[in-house]
């Protein structure tokens, strides 16, 4: 189970990452997060940073030690991480390391109410995300040969679970849509009629209830 953390923002996580390193003001930490490529890994809402650092300071995760201006700039507080701040990004890490969660994405989402679509636009949009996944596949592909050139293997596995992920999702979609394409899903035919004879959801919902779904 999900410990309930005083900053619970994926975001606090991938601050205390960069932020280790030494300490730094909230544009360079900014800076740090792009760089490396966090915002891909973390799912970061740039505009929550702010409030997340603060946030942080307050719980004691970290800690201001000065200022700098440039220019006519307005100050910029520099923070460093604490012990506290260590220990938690430890804790947090350790958690998500051992601890399975079900996440739902966008894909999820839409599967879940499938149904409004008609069978036939369902294997067309399949198509257009099997074309996508095989792009998204290549580019990370090029992107870890990349990187295995320059960076040890530690500082890539994110990208490989990424890519490991896509993999299996293409795999399933290919799979899912050739049942479509080739008529084996069960209650394809249903499927269709609820669209060409425009049956009302209440009553699908009805049939489902009871278990009576025609052919």
């Amino acid at each position: 189970m999900a410990t309930k953390r005083k900053v619970n923002n994926l975001l606090a996580l991938a601050v205390l990452s960069v932020i280790v390193e030494r300490p730094m003001h909230r544009y360079e930490i900014a800076s740090k997060l792009k760089e490396r490529g966090k915002d891909r890994d973390m799912d970061i809402k740039w505009g929550s940073l702010y409030t997340v650092v603060q946030n942080m300071a307050k719980a004691g995760f970290l800690e201001e030690i000065g200022s700098e201006r440039d220019g006519a700039r307005p100050e910029r507080v520099i923070y460093r991480i604490t012990e506290a701040g260590r220990a938690e990004m430890r804790e947090w890490t350790t958690e998500l390391i051992a601890d399975p969660e079900l996440e739902a994405t966008r894909f999820t989402a839409g599967l879940s109410i499938l149904g409004v679509l008609p069978p036939d636009l369902v294997i067309e949009l399949l198509g257009h995300r099997i074309a996508a996944l095989e792009q998204n596949i290549a580019e990370v592909r090029r992107e870890l040969a990349e990187l295995a050139g320059g960076l040890p293997r530690l500082f890539t596995v994110e990208t490989e679970y990424g890519l490991a992920m896509l993999d299996a999702e293409l795999r399933w979609t290919r799979s899912f849509r050739a049942e479509l394409v080739e008529g084996t899903f069960p209650d394809l035919g249903f499927w269709r009629r609820m669209h060409v004879e425009n049956i009302d959801p209440a009553e699908v919902f009805e049939l489902v209830e009871r278990g009576e779904l025609p052919e």
